[in-house]
């Protein structure tokens, strides 16, 4: 399955000409409450509240260094340092590799692993695909965190993403999880449609962001290396600075719903390349 150009009705309009109101969401963040799977009622419950949840030590201490180590290959890798894949800081190091279930063994077997492939099926109620997968380096001193954003806001506008029918995975290898540039969100946020404005580059308006604050709070994610979070596409995220000595790494995978193909960008323009957008929507099998 590829990207389609079909007509189709935007229900979620962003990047838009003067001033932006806050849309409802319309579509369930969990798809399937009676589903087997791996997650038990109580965290799918949570999960459908507060738009993330936490699945702890789902990797063993082994599978985090081996992790690590494959890590640390990938960003030494000089083939890779010139690939467009690759993000470097301005002093040439790797801050982020795309794609990469594409280019290393292990991500690719990790994706399919049941314990985080399942997670992503039960929740989505249907099989999935990758939309994206990266890996993050952030350098101890100087790594640069990420703004408030939704994720699903820029998959909508930018890749021609329908639907919040998504979530993110996100696998923190590094200890220190409270000072190295922590993960933060809004619980409750992705309930809310927050669009943007046209030339904003997808970045929100401080006074809807004050207004979901003030409504939902935000929770920081302080969880040992190993541990998974898994966030709806719509939650309201961002990331601190890590000015510690202590380098952060982690891996993101976006499983997406065979039911939730892409169309041509819903605020116009080129789609983005497949390493940022997958239009390969076949279903992920293990």
């Amino acid at each position: 399955m590829t990207l389609t150009a079909t007509a189709v009705v935007d229900r979620y309009p962003t990047r838009i000409d003067g001033d932006p109101e806050l849309i409802d969401r319309t579509d369930p963040s969990v798809w399937d409450f009676t589903g087997a799977g791996p997650i038990d009622r109580a965290t799918m419950a949570g999960h459908h509240t507060k738009g993330f949840s936490v699945h702890h030590d789902l990797l063993s201490p082994a599978e985090v260094a081996a992790c690590r180590d494959e890590l640390a290959r990938l960003a030494t890798d000089p083939g890779l340092a010139e690939d467009e894949r690759a993000v470097l800081t301005d002093d040439g190091e790797v801050r982020m590799i795309y794609e990469v279930h594409a280019v290393s063994e292990l991500v690719a077997e990790l994706v399919r692993d049941p314990r985080v492939l399942d997670r992503a099926r039960q929740i989505l109620g249907s099989d999935v695909y990758i939309h994206q997968s990266r890996i993050d380096y952030l350098p101890g001193f100087r790594g640069k965190g990420t703004y408030w954003h939704s994720p699903f806001e820029t998959w909508h506008a930018e890749d021609g993403m329908p639907a919040p029918r998504a979530v993110s995975v996100s696998i923190p290898l590094s200890g220190q999880q409270e000072l190295t540039g922590e993960l933060m969100a809004m619980p409750g946020s992705h309930r809310t449609f927050v669009p943007t404005t046209l030339g904003s580059g997808g970045v929100p308006d401080k006074e809807h962001l004050r207004s979901l604050g003030a409504a939902y709070g935000i929770e920081r994610f302080t969880d040992a290396a190993g541990s998974v979070l898994v966030f709806d596409a719509n939650t309201m995220q961002g990331s601190a600075d890590n000015i510690t000595p202590f380098p952060q790494t982690n891996i993101h995978v976006v499983f997406s719903s065979v039911e939730n193909l892409l169309f041509a960008p819903f605020a116009g323009g080129q789609p983005r390349p497949p390493y940022l957008a997958n239009r390969d929507c076949e279903a992920l099998r293990r």
